[in-house]
């Protein structure tokens, strides 16, 4: 399932995780937290990762889009 939706920081801090530990995390992953934080990141690249941390961000952003989008 494609979801076309764009995880941003917001998403990160809304789902109880912190800014600093999300920045190791994307080192761990080798993505650019710089460009996350300018321009967010696909769910898919995040979903990609098979990390539960990813998870759980991307869900919460889906909830947003759908909420913003009816």
């Amino acid at each position: 399932m494609s979801s076309n939706v764009i995880v941003t920081i917001d998403d990160v801090r809304a789902g109880g995780l912190c800014v600093n530990g999300s920045r190791a995390w994307f080192d761990r992953h080798a993505l650019d937290f710089r460009a996350f934080l300018r321009d967010g990141l696909d769910a898919e690249t995040l979903l990609a990762t098979n990390d539960a941390m990813a998870l759980r961000v991307v869900e919460h952003a889906r909830a947003r889009s759908a909420q913003e989008h009816g």
